[in-house]
């Protein structure tokens, strides 16, 4: 008999009834896992879980979450790298400083690293009885949103879940670096300024911080084609979350022109990541077109 709870997520998810069975069959045994993980290390234990844009990363975490909550009896906080971005201003200035594509949020290079270090170091020493608020970015208004906004947590916390699309991913040798991959490289990066500045960024401080995980799960997607699909039932599911919002956030929208352009940013290391990240998870889930399940592997 499936459990109230995870019947009451697929309801909040908006999921279909048969999303049980991929509840059962692939979260679950995740989640026992990673616990057989905490239980051998016996310290907060930081999951990263990585994927490409749409591929179900934030429906994972929060199953998961729920799953060692319910069954292993695990106090779980999920963060995703997403609420890390730098604040507008401060991607305004990276574009006047180093390079104009740095104004748009998503690579690295654009996030706050500094507030998820210190994050994340706190939530690993939260005590019984402490509480630590969360950054949440807002993505409807492409800014940080205001502090009395961020969620709170209470301690102290067994397992911290890291979610987003380059959690895990190593840098490029420089001879991948040099040629473009796609016409928004090709035209608005011919020098490769922008790119070398995130593939170093990758080889330096995002290197130090995925050094810190110590359990990694990867959704992987057939091939990156799929990812505009994806991104774009995200894009009409927040649509709809606003449609009664003020009309600045409603502007925020994208159409399908800027919708492709955005995820043009994403393609060099969404490939990266899609050849090489399966290799060295704990834990890799493998996604049909239609965001099926159709198998995974455990690697340790």
């Amino acid at each position: 008999m499936v459990q109230k709870y995870i019947l009451d997520a697929i309801s909040q998810h908006a999921l279909p009834q048969d999303f049980t069975s991929a509840v059962s069959d692939h979260y679950a045994p995740v989640a026992a896992s990673i616990a057989k993980r905490y239980q051998t290390k016996g310290t907060p234990l930081l999951v990263g879980i990585q994927g490409t844009q749409g591929s179900g990363k934030s429906t994972m975490a929060d199953f998961t979450q729920l799953l060692l909550q319910h069954e292993h009896n695990l106090n779980v906080a999920v963060v995703s790298i997403d609420d890390f971005y730098h604040t507008a201003a401060t991607r305004q200035q990276l574009a006047g400083e180093v390079h104009p594509l740095l104004a748009t949020r998503g690579v690295p290079g654009t996030h706050d690293l500094a507030l998820a270090f210190s994050t994340l170091h706190a939530l690993s020493r939260l005590e019984s009885g402490e509480t630590l608020a969360i950054p949440r970015f807002n993505k409807a208004i492409d800014d940080r949103a205001p502090q009395a906004q961020w969620p709170q947590v209470n301690g102290p916390v067994d397992v911290i879940i890291f979610e987003g699309w380059c959690i895990g991913i190593g840098p490029q040798t420089d001879s991948e670096v040099i040629h473009p991959m796609n016409k928004l490289e090709l035209e608005e990066d011919p020098d490769g300024t922008w790119r070398q500045y995130v593939n170093n960024q990758l080889a330096s401080d995002y290197a130090k911080l995925f050094n810190m995980l110590d359990y990694l799960v990867v959704i992987t997607a057939p091939s990156f084609d799929v990812v505009f699909e994806w991104r774009s039932l995200q894009e009409q599911k927040l649509a709809a979350k606003l449609k009664n919002a003020p009309p600045e956030q409603q502007a925020k929208i994208q159409t399908e022109a800027q919708l492709r352009r955005f995820i043009a940013h994403y393609q060099r290391l969404t490939c990266h990541g899609l050849q090489h990240l399966p290799a060295q998870a704990d834990w890799v889930l493998h996604l049909d077109e239609h965001h099926r399940i159709t198998g995974s592997q455990h690697n340790s």
